[in-house]
C-alpha cells in the first residue's frame, strides 16, 4: 500500500481547493492507498466535505488565519515565528509517517517541504496561475511583498520531484522547467443526465470576493436590453462582500431578478435547475464552477482570465469566450443563448461530451501514473 501525504491550510471551509482534495483523497483511499491529511488551520472544525473514514486527519495548530487580514507589520512580526513552528512539527510528523509521496497545496508548507528529509518524493501543485499575488493588486508594502513572493516562487518548486500546474495556459507562463507537467482537476460528481436548459435561469457560482468579480456580472445583467421576461440571475456563495453586493442589487433595482444564494452542498441541484452558466473572474486556476456547468450539459459565457476558461471553453462550441472587461460582448453573448432554445441545447451537449475530459477515472489516472514513476525512480 502506498502512503499519500497531502499538506493544505484547511479542510474545514466550502473553498475549490478544498473540494479538489477531498475528490482525489477518496478516490485514492478506496483504491487501497494509504491517504493523510496534514492542515495547519482546522482548528477542530469538520472537514466541509466528506473525506473517506480511511483517511487520517492530522492538524498542526499554527493558525496562521489569526494574523490574516490583519496590518502589514502585525503579519511581518507573527509569520516567522509561526513557520519556524510549522517547520519543525511538519518534520517531526512526517520522518513518523514514513510516506512515499507527500503532495504541497501551494501553501505555508511550499518552500519548507523539499528541506525535510524523510525518505518521501515531494510533488507540489499549483491552484492559481503563476501570477496569483500580483492579480490579488494589493498595494504599498503588501504589492512589494507579493512582488518578492512571486519572483521566489520559481526557486522553490525547481527543488521539487514534480510540479503540476492545471492548465495548458499556465504551463506556458512558466516555461520550460524540467519538473513540470499538467494535470487538471477532475469535476466533482458525474451529473446522470443533462440540464433541460428550460429554466430562465443564469447562475454564476464563487465566493463573494474580488476574484471573483460578481459586482461587474451585476451591473452587466442591468445593462441588458430587452431581456427576454422571467429570466433570473442567481449567483450561487458567500463571502465578505456579500453587504456590498447586496447593496449594488438594492441600488440598480434588480432585487426581483437577482439574488444572492447560500452555498450549496448539492449544487448539481442548482445547475440541474439553471441553462447558463455566467463568470466574470478576474483570475482563476481551472475555475470548478465550469467545470461542474459543463457536467450538468450548461453553455458557459465567461471572461478568459488568466487561468482556466481557454483550456476548458471551445470557443463557439459549449460556450462563449468574452475578452476582460468586455462587459457589451458578455452582455450580447448571455442575450444571445437566453433568446435562443436551440442554440442552448446544441452548446450544452458540446459541454457534456467535452466534460469527459475531466472525469475523475481520467484525471485520476494521471496522478496514478505521477506517483507510480515517482516509485520507480525512489526504488532505484
Amino acid at each position: 500500500m502506498k502512503k499519500i501525504v497531502y499538506l493544505i491550510a484547511a479542510t474545514a471551509t466550502p473553498g475549490g481547493m478544498e473540494r479538489v482534495l477531498s475528490g482525489k483523497a477518496n478516490y485514492l483511499a478506496a483504491r487501497g492507498y494509504g491517504v493523510r491529511v496534514i492542515t495547519t488551520d482546522q482548528r477542530g472544525r469538520p472537514p466541509y466535505f466528506d473525506l473517506d473514514g480511511r483517511i487520517l486527519c492530522h492538524d498542526l495548530g499554527i493558525d496562521y488565519e489569526r494574523n490574516n487580514g490583519r496590518w502589514f507589520w502585525n503579519k511581518l512580526l507573527h509569520y516567522p515565528f509561526k513557520q519556524w513552528r510549522h517547520y519543525r512539527r511538519l518534520s517531526r510528523r512526517l520522518r513518523a509517517m514514513q510516506a512515499d509521496v507527500v503532495v504541497s497545496m501551494f501553501c505555508n508548507d511550499a518552500w519548507m517541504l523539499p528541506l525535510i528529509h524523510d525518505g518521501s518524493s515531494k510533488v507540489i501543485e499549483a491552484h492559481f496561475s503563476k501570477f496569483k499575488k500580483l492579480q490579488y493588486a494589493r498595494h504599498g508594502l503588501w504589492r512589494l511583498a507579493d512582488r518578492w513572493r512571486t519572483r521566489l516562487d520559481e526557486p522553490i518548486i525547481r527543488r521539487y520531484d514534480r510540479f503540476v500546474v492545471l492548465t495548458r495556459e499556465d504551463h506556458g507562463y512558466w516555461g520550460g522547467l524540467p519538473n513540470m507537467e499538467v494535470i487538471p482537476n477532475a469535476r466533482p460528481f458525474e451529473a446522470a443526465e443533462a440540464a433541460p436548459l428550460t429554466d430562465r435561469e443564469v447562475i454564476a457560482v464563487g465566493r463573494y470576493c474580488r476574484q471573483k468579480n460578481f459586482e461587474e456580472l451585476i451591473d452587466i445583467w442591468h445593462s441588458l436590453q430587452l431581456r427576454p421576461r422571467g429570466w433570473h440571475l442567481t449567483i450561487v456563495g458567500d463571502g465578505e462582500l456579500r453587504p456590498a453586493l447586496q447593496r449594488r442589487i438594492d441600488g440598480l433595482g434588480l432585487g426581483g431578478e437577482v439574488t444572492l444564494a447560500c452555498p450549496e452542498k448539492d449544487i448539481e441541484r442548482c445547475y440541474m435547475h439553471s441553462s447558463v452558466l455566467a463568470m466574470t473572474s478576474r483570475y482563476e486556476g481551472l475555475p470548478m464552477a465550469l467545470l461542474e456547468a459543463q457536467a450538468c450539459g450548461l453553455p458557459i459565457v465567461a471572461y478568459a482570465c488568466k487561468c482556466g476558461p481557454r483550456d476548458i471553453i471551445t470557443e463557439g462550441v459549449d460556450g462563449y469566450l468574452v475578452d476582460e472587461g468586455d462587459r457589451k460582448t458578455f452582455a450580447a453573448s448571455l442575450l444571445l443563448l437566453m433568446r435562443a432554445a436551440d442554440l442552448r441545447r446544441r452548446m450544452g451537449e458540446a459541454a457534456r461530451a467535452n466534460s469527459r475530459r475531466y472525469s475523475p477515472d481520467v484525471v485520476m489516472q494521471k496522478w496514478i501514473s505521477l506517483f507510480e514513476s515517482l516509485n520507480r525512480k525512489n526504488s532505484k
